[in-house]
């Protein structure tokens, strides 16, 4: 079995008005959380890794997990690089067999970005690869990703037309209020420039950030073209959380088997949840 690209999968999901759930992964635990509920919601699904996972994890290591995952339960998935910058490390992890990236140019110069994006996009489209990338900048903390509010920017609808145009992207990250980590107070999303956005682009938009989003700001969001939905911290949080109440019940466990099984349990609730919102549920 193998690994596939994205755009497929967000294609579908643009046309029948429901969004794929990207969840990041980290080991072999998270993987397992994330394929086995996946398959059994008939959902499809993106892994998604920050280059810090890759590191901790090994490229081979997590593509030879997720192709076992994926023969396993008889349904090909995306492995997605999330958040990736260096060009040579991006088409490393290409050559090894990963179709599905995000290059994350947006703290560049417009033009820059372009530039940056365009020659991803002609490298990665001779492997069949998808390629997601971002206008404007998300403010919070994902991994080493670190953008302080005051130099978030939302995006631009007549900018995204034409940033679309020129790059030839298959998916592009719009930044309309939505922030990586946890949200301090309610989040505020710019409904109205999402809308906007839609009207100007017609390839699939993503969400990242959606950790701690409410129910109906999502699925709002969805309706207004969203086709991909980034999760990333509520899953550590819910993982981390369980495997220490474990430990402060059973301090002497020393069994990785049986210690890492609340854990587990504890982040498939927040899977399960989350293709729920999304509507991804039955759209193998």
């Amino acid at each position: 079995m193998y690994l596939i690209s994205s755009q497929e999968m967000l294609k579908k999901a643009q046309r029948e008005c429901y969004a794929v759930p990207a969840f990041n992964i980290h080991n072999l635990e998270t993987i397992q959380v994330v394929i086995d509920t996946a398959k059994q919601m008939q959902s499809p699904v993106i892994l998604a890794a920050t280059p810090a996972t890759y590191s901790y994890a090994g490229i081979q290591y997590l593509i030879s997990i997720c192709k076992t995952a994926a023969s396993i339960h008889h349904f090909p998935f995306a492995l997605h690089l999330d958040h990736h910058e260096n060009i040579s490390d991006i088409q490393t992890k290409i050559e090894a067999g990963i179709r599905s990236i995000m290059i994350d140019a947006s703290h560049h110069p417009f033009e820059e970005n372009i530039d940056i994006v365009s020659k991803m996009v002609a490298f990665s489209h001779k492997y069949n690869a998808s390629v997601e990338a971002e206008l404007g900048r998300l403010g919070g903390q994902e991994d080493d990703l670190i953008v302080d509010h005051k130099d978030s920017a939302f995006t631009d609808p007549d900018a995204a037309k034409e940033y679309v145009e020129r790059t030839r992207i298959d998916s592009l990250a719009v930044a309309i209020g939505s922030a990586h980590g946890l949200y301090k107070g309610e989040p505020k999303l710019d409904f109205d420039r999402l809308a906007k956005i839609r009207n100007k682009v017609d390839i699939p938009l993503v969400l990242h950030g959606a950790s701690g989003i409410p129910e109906q700001m999502v699925k709002q969001s969805i309706s207004l073209g969203i086709c991909k939905v980034n999760v990333a911290t509520e899953l550590k949080i819910a993982f981390s959380d369980a495997l220490k109440q474990d430990f402060k019940l059973h301090p002497d466990a020393n069994d990785p088997r049986h210690y890492m099984q609340p854990a587990k349990a504890a982040m498939k609730k927040i899977v399960e949840d989350k293709i729920r919102i999304c509507g991804s549920a039955g759209k193998l």
